[in-house]
Formats: C-alpha cells, sequence, structure tokens
C-alpha cells in the first residue's frame, strides 16, 4: 500500500542499511491500512476470506452502537472485526470502521507482531469508557463471549 508511515519505515531501514547498521526488515503484512475519512476506516492483517483460504478460522464481530462512549459521543456507526485461526488462536487480522480506529488499529498491529493469541487478548484490561474497549468486544465476540452485546 502506499502509505505515508510504510514509506517512513522503509526510508528508515534503507539509511540504516547504508550505515551498516542490521535493520528488522519489514513485514508487508504487519502494516495497518489507514483511511483518513468519516467513518475513518483501518485494517491490518489478513481479510476473512483470505484467512479462511488458509483453514479453519473465528471470526468476531463487535458494533459500535454497543459501545457507551460511541453512543456518548454521537458517533456509533462502526463496527470492528477480529480474525483468528481456530487451530491456534493467533490473530489473524483486524478490521475496523468507526471513529478514532485509525488510532486503535496499532493495539491489533501490535498484537499481530507478537504473534498474540485469543486468550492473551481476552485477558487484556481495556480501560472504561473507551472506544478501545470495542476491540477487546471483538476478539470476545469470535469466542462467544461478549459482555455488552
Amino acid at each position: 500500500p502506499c502509505l505515508a508511515h510504510k514509506a517512513s519505515h522503509e526510508g528508515v531501514v534503507a539509511a540504516e542499511t547504508i550505515a551498516g547498521l542490521h535493520p528488522h526488515g519489514l513485514n508487508r503484512a504487519r502494516i495497518p491500512g489507514c483511511t483518513y475519512s468519516h467513518p475513518q476506516v483501518a485494517s491490518i492483517g489478513l481479510t476473512e476470506s483470505a484467512a479462511a483460504a488458509r483453514g479453519a478460522i473465528r471470526v468476531g464481530k463487535f458494533p459500535l452502537l454497543a459501545n457507551g462512549k460511541a453512543v456518548a459521543i454521537n458517533d456509533a456507526d462502526g463496527l470492528i472485526k477480529t480474525v483468528f485461526d481456530a487451530n491456534t488462536g493467533e490473530l489473524l487480522g483486524a478490521h475496523m470502521v468507526g471513529p478514532g480506529v485509525t488510532e486503535m488499529i496499532q493495539g491489533f498491529a501490535v498484537a499481530i507482531g507478537l504473534e498474540t493469541t485469543e486468550a492473551e487478548l481476552m485477558n487484556t484490561v481495556f480501560p472504561h469508557p473507551t472506544l478501545s474497549e470495542s476491540m477487546h468486544e471483538a476478539v470476545l465476540a469470535a469466542y462467544d463471549r461478549t459482555i455488552n452485546f
């Protein structure tokens, strides 16, 4: 994708290479895509269909209409979706539409980079009331354990 954050990272890798350092490289699958519109759109990793083509998956969806903060700020149009490997529990992808998602996607970027599982994400405490709670709910939804929906 043609993204400023991708280009910036590529510049760092190039500069470190020229300087004789050993840069960690760039994994294109771990670059979040962001559309700065209204509503905002953000995603990282595999889509549901791409993940399903590789094997069994679990998908969680959480509508922002069920998030108290989104309702309170009168901006509850949106959805958070998570895609997990059904066998290992590894987070394979996350897709988001709604307020603040271009900021929140980084949480899923770190999770994918660390090969985080659903159990680790389920046991993460998200602050309340926040939009980011929707990320947690989308994880829980993949395993039929939602709290607020």
